[in-house]
């Protein structure tokens, strides 16, 4: 625990100097480098004689994707229907996901023994992620260039605060298991305790940081269906993880395991916050 508080004391505020001082061009490549470590870490997931072959379908349509996406990302202020194309694939396959790991072990049978699907998983996994972060990054850049980096940071507000809440609320509250054959440590009133630290958090920073909701409803709202995904999209993981008999994606974050094992529950917010803001 002492050294998990020394490294998120030591990374924070690098990660908040990066959302808010990197030019977006700096951005966009810092987030490319988080975003391939989290493609590596996915090999693991799927059977292949080497990890670098298993890596190359990622390295393909991640580079594919660029070229269609980054074009327009700071001509206006609306996302194209490319875009949000992209934004609305991330949160139906957050969807889709919750539903496999709360159903699981049944769930198992239908992706298990397929590596097709398991690439594609780790696609929908990370390119919405990482998509949804740049277009909110992105956002009114050419007019406020800090306005976008509020909204990332935003973000990360809820979930981290979600992630505390939820930990002390299921510690000392928690009872009723989620989903005790992917995490037996996840508890309702775990998600409850995260759910309402989140809202606390995120009333007071929207209006810290002038994020425009069309009204409290929305916002609440928002932040409710960001923070409930996060946590399911944490279980997601822990799926993929238990099924390929691994304990931490990796051990590159000292204290903390692997670069999913630190983003999963972002991975999942960030394209779900995505197309509620820019739809509503």
């Amino acid at each position: 625990m002492k050294q998990r508080i020394i490294t998120a004391l030591l990374l924070a505020p690098l990660v908040i100097a990066g959302i808010f001082f990197l030019p977006l061009t700096g951005f966009i490549l810092a987030l490319a480098v988080v975003t391939f470590l989290g493609f590596w870490e996915w090999t693991q997931f799927v059977s292949s004689s080497s990890r670098y072959l298993a890596l190359l379908p990622s390295l393909i349509v991640g580079g594919g994707s660029y070229f269609f996406l980054a074009p327009q990302l700071t001509l206006s202020s609306e996302l194209s229907s490319i875009q949000i194309g992209v934004v609305i694939i991330g949160a139906t396959w957050w969807i889709f996901s919750s539903g496999l790991a709360i159903t699981y072990p049944k769930s198992r049978c239908c992706w298990e023994s397929s590596n097709s699907i398991r690439h594609l998983f780790g696609l929908l996994t990370l390119l919405p992620f990482f998509w949804s972060v740049i277009f909110l990054r992105a956002e009114h850049f050419a007019v406020d260039s800090f306005h976008g980096a509020k909204l990332v940071l935003f973000v990360c507000l809820i979930v981290w605060a979600a992630d505390s809440g939820a930990y002390f609320a299921g510690k000392s509250l928690g009872k009723h298991k989620m989903a005790p054959a992917v995490s037996p440590n996840k508890t309702i009133e775990g998600l409850i305790g995260g759910v309402v630290a989140a809202m606390v958090v995120g009333w007071f920073f929207a209006d810290a940081f002038s994020i425009q909701f069309s009204s409290p409803f929305v916002m609440l709202l928002t932040i409710l269906l960001t923070v409930v995904i996060s946590v399911l999209g944490d279980l997601v993981e822990s799926m993929f993880k238990r099924v390929s008999g691994i304990k931490d994606s990796s051990n590159i974050i000292p204290g903390h395991g692997g670069i999913l094992d630190r983003i999963d529950s972002l991975t999942a917010a960030f394209p779900v916050f995505a197309l509620l803001y820019f739809l509503f």
